[in-house]
C-alpha cells in the first residue's frame, strides 16, 4: 500500500496518529521514486512527571556482492536473524530489549579512559570519534555462502591453513577501504598504522586480515596492467609479496587482489617488512601460537623476497629510486630511513620468531645478516642528531622525515627492545625524534598542525615532494605514540594536539579525517583508514605511560 505523504501529514496534525500506518511489506518503490517514512508514538505525563518514548531504526540487507558478482555473501549478523531480508522486526525488537546493557558495556569500556585527569580532553574525543571509519569505511563483515569456480589469476580461497580455517569459520570476514575516495579494501601499508584500533579492541578481526594476506603471499596473478606512472606492463602480483590490497569493490576482493595500479607494489619495499611486524605485534597482544607457526613460512618467503633488495650486500635493502612505499609520491633512494628501519625491525622479529620456534639455524642465519644491516644503517645514515631520509647524496637526502623511526616504534610496542644490544641505539632513537618535535612539529604553525612529512635541517619544509609537504594524520598519531614510548609524553601529546585542532576544531572535519593536509591549505582524501592509529597511543599510553623508567631498565 502506498500512502500520499500530505495524508501522512494531516494525520499528525490533525490527531497526532498515524491512522493509515501500514503494518505489513509496503509496494516496491521504483528506481529513482523519493520515498518518506513517518512512526508516531503517544505518552501522558502528569504534572511533575516525565515520560519516555523509546524509537529504534534498523534495516536489513543481509545478502551482498561486489559488482562482478563472482560470489555471493550474507553479512555475518544474519547467522542470528537469518539471510531472507525481513529480519528488521526481530532487529528492532532486539535492539529495544538490549540497548540499555550496550549503554552500560560501553560506559564500563570508555570511563577509565574518560574518567582518566591526566588525559586531555581532546584526545579522549579524537581517540573513541576516529573508530568511527571502522564502520564508516565501506565496512563489510561476511561470511561466504557460495563457492563457485575460480578464473585465472584469482585466489582460491577455500584452500586454507587448519588455524585460518577455524578462525573464519567462527569469524567470518572483514574489510574496510582505504579511503572513502582510495577504493582498495584492506590496504597494507595503511593498514599497518590503523590496524592498533582492530589488534586492541577486536583483535579476532585482526587476525582473520592478518591470516588473509599471509595466504596471498603464495599466491601470484598473471594478469599484466600498465603502471600509471610509468606506462610499463606490469604482472599483477608476483609469487612471494605481500598484495598491498585484497581488492577493489569493482571487482572482487579476495579473489581478485592487488587493485592498485599506481605502481608496481611487488617491488614496494615496506609491505613485506610490515607483515613481518605485523605478524609478530599480532601474536604479542593475542599469544595464539597457532597463528604464529601457520605465518612462520610465509615470513621466511617474503623476508627472501626482501632480501633480494640489497643491491650492494651490506645487510640493507635498498630502495630504487621511485616512490617505492606507503609513501607513493615521494622518490626515495638507496639506503633509507624508513624502509631500512623496517628492514631492520623485520630481521629481529625474525630472530625472536625463529627462537620462540625452535629453528636455532634461522635464527643464526638472521641474526648475522641484522648485525650487518645494523652497522650499514648507522654508517649510512645516522648524522649525529636524526637518520638522513636516504643515502642518494641528492639535496633532500639529509631532510628530517617524521616517519624515521617507524621500525623501532613497532619494536618497542611489543616490548622488544634489548637494553644491551637494541636493533637502534635508543639514545639516537630520542635524539631523532627531539629533532623531530623541533622541526616538524614546533616548526609548523607553533606547533598546532601535527608533524610535517619532511623538514629541511634549516627548518624549511622539504620542497621535495608533494607528499614531503603534507601532514599525515595517522603517521602523526603513530609518531606521538613512539614519543610516549620513548617517556616523551607531554611532547607525544602536543604533536598529536595538531591533529585535533587542525581537523575538528577549525576545518570541521569531524567523523572524515582526511588522510594529508598542507599549510597551504590543501588536504587530500577525507574519510581515510590510517587516523584510526590513535589507537597506538593509547597502546602506549597503558603499557608504557606510567611505568616507562622500568621499562627502559628491563
Amino acid at each position: 500500500m502506498t500512502i500520499q505523504l500530505t495524508t501522512i501529514w494531516s494525520d499528525i496534525c490533525h490527531s497526532h496518529k498515524l491512522i493509515f500506518s501500514n503494518s505489513g511489506p509496503t509496494d516496491k518503490t521504483k528506481k529513482g521514486t523519493a520515498i518518506a517514512a513517518a512512526v508516531a508514538a503517544q505518552t501522558t505525563v502528569t504534572p511533575g512527571s516525565k515520560g519516555n518514548l523509546e524509537f529504534v531504526l534498523t534495516w536489513d540487507m543481509p545478502n551482498v556482492h561486489f559488482k562482478s558478482q563472482r560470489r555471493k555473501y550474507t553479512r555475518r549478523y544474519a547467522r542470528w536473524f537469518g539471510n531472507s531480508g525481513n529480519a528488521a522486526p526481530t532487529l528492532s525488537s532486539y535492539a529495544i530489549n538490549n540497548y540499555a546493557s550496550w549503554e552500560e558495556k560501553i560506559e564500563a569500556w570508555q570511563n577509565p579512559i574518560l574518567n582518566n585527569p591526566e588525559l586531555p580532553d581532546w584526545y579522549k574525543s579524537a581517540l573513541f570519534n576516529e573508530l568511527y571509519y571502522i564502520s564508516d569505511g565501506g565496512t563489510i563483515w561476511v561470511d561466504a555462502c557460495e563457492d563457485q569456480p575460480t578464473c585465472n589469476g584469482e585466489v582460491i580461497t577455500e584452500n586454507l591453513k587448519p588455524a585460518h580455517a577455524k578462525l573464519i569459520k567462527e569469524y567470518g570476514r572483514f574489510a574496510y577501504l582505504e579511503g572513502h575516495e582510495y577504493r582498495m579494501y584492506n590496504t597494507y601499508d595503511v593498514h599497518f598504522y590503523a590496524s592498533f584500533a582492530l589488534a586492541m579492541l577486536w583483535p579476532k578481526l585482526e587476525l582473520c586480515i592478518q591470516h588473509d594476506f599471509g595466504m596471498f603471499v603464495e599466491h601470484a596473478d598473471e594478469e599484466v596492467f600498465k603502471e600509471l606512472n610509468t606506462g610499463k606492463a606490469t604482472q599483477r602480483k608476483l609469487l612471494g609479496s605481500v598484495p598491498h590490497d585484497i581488492g577493489d569493490p569493482e571487482e572482487e576482493p579476495w579473489l581478485s587482489i592487488n587493485s592498485y595500479y599506481l605502481h608496481d607494489t611487488s617491488q614496494w619495499k615496506d609491505l613485506n617488512l610490515k607483515f613481518v611486524l605485523l605478524t609478530y605485534r599480532d601474536y604479542y597482544i593475542t599469544q595464539d601460537m597457532d597463528f604464529l607457526r601457520e605465518m612462520w613460512p610465509r615470513l621466511k618467503i617474503v623476508m627472501e623476497t626482501s632480501k633480494l633488495h640489497d643491491t650492494d650486500g651490506d645487510g640493507l635493502i635498498d630502495n630504487s629510486g621511485f616512490p617505492d612505499q606507503t609513501y607513493d609520491a615521494w622518490t626515495v633512494t638507496g639506503a633509507s630511513a624508513y624502509c631500512g628501519g623496517l628492514w631492520l625491525a623485520a630481521l629481529s622479529i625474525m630472530c625472536e620468531v625463529s627462537r620462540i620456534l625452535g629453528y636455532n639455524h634461522e635464527h643464526d642465519v638472521y641474526k648475522s645478516l641484522l648485525e650487518r644491516g645494523k652497522e650499514s644503517y648507522e654508517t649510512k645514515l645516522w648524522n649525529g642528531k636524526y637518520y638522513n631520509y636516504d643515502s642518494s647524496g641528492k639535496y633532500y637526502s639529509n631532510s628530517v622525515m617524521a616517519d624515521q623511526t617507524a621500525g623501532h616504534w613497532i619494536l618497542r610496542a611489543c616490548n622488544f627492545v634489548s637494553p644491551s644490544n637494541p636493533v637502534f641505539p635508543v639514545d639516537n632513537i630520542k635524539s631523532a625524534l627531539k629533532t623531530i618535535f623541533e622541526l616538524n612539529v614546533m616548526g609548523i604553525n607553533n606547533g598546532t598542525f601535527g608533524a610535517m612529512n619532511g623538514v629541511r635541517p634549516s627548518g624549511k619544509i622539504d620542497p621535495s615532494s608533494l607528499q614531503a609537504e603534507e601532514v599525515w594524520t595517522g603517521v602523526t598519531y603513530a609518531l606521538s605514540a613512539s614519543m610516549i614510548q620513548e617517556g616523551m609524553v607531554k611532547e607525544g601529546f602536543q604533536t598529536a594536539s595538531g591533529v585535533y585542532e587542525t581537523c575538528f576544531n577549525r576545518l570541521g572535519f569531524a567523523y572524515q579525517t582526511p588522510e594529508a593536509y598542507m599549510a597551504k591549505k590543501a588536504y587530500r582524501s577525507l574519510g581515510y583508514m590510517r587516523p584510526l592509529s590513535i589507537w597506538a597511543m593509547q597502546w602506549a599510553v597503558e603499557n608504557w605511560h606510567e611505568s616507562i623508567p622500568n621499562k627502559e631498565n628491563q
